[in-house]
């Protein structure tokens, strides 16, 4: 029996993290994202697979590449021994030149029952949720978004086709998980 690969994509704070806990109460599903991948990356590599978009660090572009390949691999792994896992991630090109990290990953999940999911959130949202946050900075109306959260905001979902999208900023993370749950049901 083959094991399903949940992929969530979206910018920083949009929710993947939570519905990735949502799926997992409803299911034995093993969570593999980018918290985790930074959890086991040294500090001189990080952000990681988490390096924002913008090309700041194109000196961990390299290591980003091969990480992301190793997470996919290790997604596909799981899925083949009849286990099924999510991953949290937020996949763009916008690094200095572009690497190819989604194409990687629908190449590397080819014949494995593979969904993929747009986790969407308005940046008002997103901003909301960081100003929560005590280490988020502060942003009121009317303020300039910090740019690096736009360019999430702009990147994460450029280019992409997905199978199922959910909105955040209306669902709470278990709607969002019975959402994926009736398309892993059409998935098969």
């Amino acid at each position: 029996m083959t094991g399903r690969i949940v992929l969530l994509n979206g910018a920083p704070r949009a929710g993947k993290s939570s519905i990735a806990r949502a799926l997992q109460a409803r299911g034995d599903w093993l969570a593999l994202g980018v918290d985790a991948m930074m959890a086991m990356t040294p500090e001189r590599l990080l952000p990681g697979i988490g390096l924002r978009p913008g090309g700041e660090k194109p000196e961990l572009e390299a290591f980003v590449q091969r990480s992301y390949g190793a997470l996919f691999d290790a997604l596909a792994k799981f899925a083949r021994n009849g286990l099924d896992v999510v991953s949290d991630v937020g996949l763009h090109d916008s690094y200095s030149r572009p690497l190819g990290i989604a194409a990687m990953a629908r190449e590397r999940l080819t014949g494995l029952p593979a969904l993929w999911v747009g986790v969407r959130c308005p940046i008002a949202t997103i901003m909301a949720r960081r100003n929560a946050d005590p280490q988020g900075g502060h942003y009121a109306a009317g303020d300039t978004i910090p740019p690096p959260v736009q360019r999430w905001q702009d990147s994460v979902h450029a280019g992409k086709t997905y199978d199922v999208e959910v909105d955040t900023s209306v669902l709470t993370p278990e709607q969002c998980a019975q959402r994926i749950e009736a398309a892993l049901h059409k998935l098969g």
